[in-house]
């Protein structure tokens, strides 16, 4: 069925089948149709998907498939449905070589769509409508050939990417890879064209295409610029400009010299002598547009010089834009030099001196913004800087109201935001804030300094602005916030359409598309709300250049507040655990500490580098503080701690020095460089290198002194245990034998010194009572004398100072277990006398676990020995260690003591 099918198709009455894409506004997206036997008819979205609709792209030289779409999204068609269920594999050149599955009964109501990527795009340029030129025909993105490119060719770019006219294009670019091929064919257009595809194009002569440089193209809202007095161009009169809409007016706010030069030079005619506030108004105009343009003097056009939109209030009436263009007559301006211009004082006429001002230039370099960066001073044809030497407030002011930036909030010093080249115009200022311009105030002179680039000068003004999304879990999704007046505030949601969140996202760095949610919990805590109303266009790159409702405090309620998804949306990732703070997505590598190396980001999963281009200081600040690394003591650029791997993650940053992290500071957008790994940007802190000054050696430190504290406590008290008991310490051996002594219960003072001295002591009792009970499987002989005989009694020796050897008596075979004891001699005696006479006291009691203490007596038989005794004793004794001891009452060795009678 299928082959009989594709057989059909492609044998039509009329020739081979047609496609083209109808009622989707441009050549590349529409509702799919085939020419065949004479008729148009579509395709059934039954099974439709971006392998289908891929292969339509290709073979209608539109690039890719953006989306499939379903259910006549682009109104019902007419005619035949010739396919239904495509089952393409997105590789066919042709849509009717895809297999079909069976058909089905299909209406119009479910014709299918597509959306194709186009035929040219501009890449790279922060937006749709400016980048590098590149074409697909299905096959990928080639870069054009700037071989033969001409204007007319970028007007038709422009024109079809809906992006207005060209206003500049750039030749032989650099091509991204050495290996890099560019399209085949050199494209002639004569402007008129409505699309690329459609120009004449030839073949490069000889392959001259190939290894040859690309072409950039920047497409503007802004079209033309002309100066109108009464009702004609000329070289003076009212600034209007071309949109896409009509002539324009601007306004007069913030227009300055800078800005009536560049428009003097685009037109031909000379440079810029006044601007004349409203001069030449002409009542019943068009609307006054209240853009402010912010030149530095150098552009080519109006439209190259960066511009502000975002919370510009409404123009007032009649207060338009004017300049008066010297004309042919160049050689009669006034020519500044050092004999009437210098800036501490000049006996120049009020006309001179101001004419001479209005020439220079003034601009703020490397800040992110135009409102924030070095400041830098157009003189004599050079751009040169500001020596921070007695630079403060009152001078920064100037510069702020002189560039339209407000006030100023900070006075960097020490290149701040990086060092300039060329001269250093302007040393020691002295502004009182109130000059009209920097040069006004009084210094040391043009170009008399003793200053290097390290100490170029810099501001921050209150009309800086930054952008950010808030969220504690989601890199690419959260509250809109913008930096304004020196304060964070949210971001009114109302109306924001799709290219408006576009260019919030690619600004962001988070993708090129974006949703509102309007399902999360309203927020909590108070802040400004600064805008609403805003309304991207096409052209707009960045935020900034959106128009919107002026600034409030409270522009509207809580519940208004934007909470973005971009289409770059995903969790915080962490190295290793999520979530994790900014301190854990940076880390330093290649140097000789954990504070000094290589800059090194967390960011999509992966790590990778900073570029070295604007590295400075004040970036190197942010880095050591994020890291807790204490302060910046160098920013080496080059790869000086060796060349990274990986994506070089940012590019340009931009920072104040006292943001909370890397991040925060200006960049370009997240990936996107102009840089190798031979330019990785690194930091040396000030904090100690590792070691026994480190947190780990200085607790290890503090651990130790305290053990070593507590040790020398514990000796002191063990040295005082020894000195007590001096005597015990030099016992080096066990008693082999015991000596009995008869004594009676109330003790002769004779006999006090025996049991107060050092010794070992048995006591047995006279009576009929037992010192000791019998062990069991054991019985105890009573003597004639009513003495009880003391069986298997261990002693222990336990040497109380190094050396001394340890002796363990063990009692008989079924006497039991072992006894040892270490540290002590042991006395035997009553339990109630124990604290009275025993020169051991200071120990609670003595082992008796085989032995149970009775000792109740009527009289007492104590035997003792001294320490002199009991070593002659042990070593005459020496074989006999191990044997139990049964001790008599007329053995030899007994000293019998008679009992005190009274």
């Amino acid at each position: 069925y299928c082959a009989g099918r594709h057989t059909a198709v492609a044998g039509g009455g009329s020739g081979p089948p047609r496609l083209r894409l109808v009622d989707g506004g441009s050549r590349c997206a529409g509702r799919v149709e085939i020419f065949q036997k004479n008729s148009w008819g579509t395709i059934c979205d039954q099974g439709w998907d971006l392998n289908d609709a891929h292969v339509v792209c290709r073979q209608m030289g539109c690039g890719v498939a953006l989306d499939a779409m379903h259910y006549a999204q682009f109104g019902e068609g007419s005619g035949p449905i010739w396919l239904d269920e495509l089952k393409c594999t997105g590789e066919e050149d042709q849509v009717w070589k895809c297999p079909t599955g069976r058909q089905h009964y299909c209406l119009h109501v479910r014709d299918a769509g597509v959306i194709c990527s186009g035929f040219v795009r501009l890449d790279g340029g922060g937006g749709p409508c400016s980048g590098r030129v590149e074409v697909n025909s299905g096959g990928g993105w080639i870069p054009v050939p700037y071989r033969n490119f001409t204007l007319p060719t970028a007007q038709v770019i422009c024109a079809e990417l809906g992006c207005g006219k060209a206003a500049s294009f750039l030749l032989d670019l650099p091509l991204r890879e050495a290996s890099e091929q560019v399209w085949a064919e050199e494209f002639q257009c004569k402007g008129w064209e409505p699309e690329l595809w459609f120009c004449p194009r030839v073949p490069c002569p000889a392959g001259s295409c190939q290894h040859r440089g690309a072409v950039q193209v920047v497409c503007s809202e802004y079209t033309e610029v002309r100066l109108m007095k009464n009702g004609s161009s000329q070289c003076e009169g009212q600034v209007e400009m071309k949109t896409s809409g009509g002539w324009i007016t601007l306004c007069a706010s913030h227009w300055n010299m800078a800005n009536a030069n560049v428009v003097c030079r685009q037109l031909g005619c000379g440079v810029a002598i006044s601007t004349p506030k409203g001069e030449y108004f002409v009542e019943g105009g068009d609307e006054i547009w209240r853009d402010q343009f912010h030149c530095s003097g150098s552009e080519s056009f109006l439209w190259n010089c960066p511009v502000t939109a975002l919370g510009v209030p409404a123009c007032a009436h009649g207060n338009t834009a004017s300049v008066v263009c010297s004309g042919n007559q160049t050689q009669l301006l006034p020519q500044c030099n050092d004999s009437w211009s210098d800036p501490a004082g000049s006996t120049a006429s009020e006309s001179h001196t101001a004419n001479c001002s209005d020439s220079r230039q003034l601009r703020l370099v490397d800040g992110g913004s135009h409102c924030a960066g070095r400041v830098e001073i157009l003189q004599q044809g050079s751009w040169g800087s500001i020596c921070d030497d007695s630079w403060d407030l009152s001078d920064a002011h100037v510069v702020c109201r002189q560039l339209g930036c407000g006030v100023a909030l900070e006075a960097t010093i020490s290149a701040h935001f990086g060092e300039g080249s060329g001269p250093i115009w302007l040393d020691e200022l002295n502004c009182t804030g109130e000059e009209a311009y920097v040069w006004q105030c009084p210094s040391q002179g043009w170009g008399q300094h003793n200053c290097r680039h390290k100490e170029d000068a810099g501001v921050i003004c209150s009309e800086f602005l930054a952008l950010r999304l808030v969220s504690e879990d989601q890199e690419c999704a959260g509250w809109l916030e913008v930096f304004y007046n020196n304060t964070w505030g949210s971001v009114c949601h109302s109306p924001m359409e799709a290219v408006t969140l576009s260019v919030i996202c690619r600004q962001l760095g988070c993708g090129n598309s974006g949703i509102l949610n309007s399902s999360v919990p309203l927020r909590e805590g108070s802040r400004p709300r600064w805008v609403d109303g805003i309304q991207c266009r096409k052209t707009d790159t960045s935020l900034w250049q959106c128009p919107s409702d002026p600034w409030k405090q409270r522009s509207c309620s809580a519940k208004e507040e934007a909470y973005i998804m971009c289409s770059g949306n995903r969790p915080k990732s962490c190295p290793a655990t999520a979530p994790c703070t900014d301190k854990e997505k940076l880390r330093l590598r290649g140097g000789d500490s954990e504070c000094s190396g290589r800059v090194e980001v967390w960011h999509e999963g992966t790590w990778g580098t900073v570029c070295d281009d604007s590295w400075s200081l004040a970036e190197a600040e942010v880095v050591c503080q994020q890291l807790g690394c204490g302060s910046a003591l160098e920013a080496p650029g080059e790869a000086a701690f060796g060349p990274g791997n990986g994506s070089i993650w940012l590019d340009e940053v931009q920072c104040r020095g006292r943001e909370p992290s890397l991040w925060a500071c200006a960049a370009a957008p997240w990936g996107q460089s102009d840089c190798k790994h031979e330019e990785d940007a690194g930091v040396r802190c000030s904090a100690p290198v590792p070691g026994i000054f480190s947190l780990p050696g200085i607790l290890c430190m503090i651990l130790g002194a305290l053990l070593f504290l507590v040790l020398i406590i514990l000796g002191t008290q063990l040295l005082r245990w020894r000195a007590k008991h001096q005597a015990l310490s030099t016992f080096e051996a066990a008693v082999d034998e015991v000596l009995y002594q008869e004594i009676d219960h109330s003790i002769n003072p004779e006999n006090e010194s025996l049991l107060n001295s050092p010794g070992v002591f048995h006591i047995s009792c006279s009576s009929t009572y037992s010192l000791f009970s019998e062990p069991a499987g054991q019985h105890a002989d009573a003597t004639s004398n009513s003495y009880d005989d003391v069986e298997e009694l261990p002693v222990s020796e336990i040497p109380s100072s190094p050396g001394m050897k340890e002796k363990t008596f063990f009692p008989e075979e079924g006497g039991g277990a072992r006894y040892s004891q270490t540290g002590m001699w042991i006395a035997l005696f009553p339990v109630h006398d124990f604290l009275q006479f025993h020169p051991l006291s200071i120990f609670p009691f003595f082992f008796m676990s085989k032995w149970n203490c009775v000792c109740v007596c009527d009289s007492l038989t104590v035997s003792g020995t001294s320490p002199q005794s009991l070593r002659e004793a042990d070593n005459s004794n020496t074989e006999e260690t191990a044997s139990s001891l049964v001790l008599r009452q007329d053995d030899p060795g007994y000293d019998d003591v008679e009992p005190n009678t009274t």
